[in-house]
């Protein structure tokens, strides 16, 4: 009986992992990455301008 026991530990932590599985993804479905992309466009952009006239920090080695 003891071993039974033993083998229902690890089944009823697999079923409690799925459990778990399932309910945390169930709101990436809902999402999207819009914000998230529209956030990183507009990072991009302000790169891109920041780095659009010479570099004069840049100096070469004699």
């Amino acid at each position: 009986m003891g071993a039974l026991i033993w083998l229902l530990i690890p089944f009823v932590a697999a079923v409690a992992a799925g459990l778990w599985g399932s309910w945390a993804n169930r709101t990436q479905r809902m999402r999207s990455d819009g914000p998230e992309l529209d956030g990183y466009a507009r990072f991009r952009a302000a790169m891109e301008k920041s780095n659009s006239g010479p570099d004069d920090r840049v100096t070469t080695a004699p």
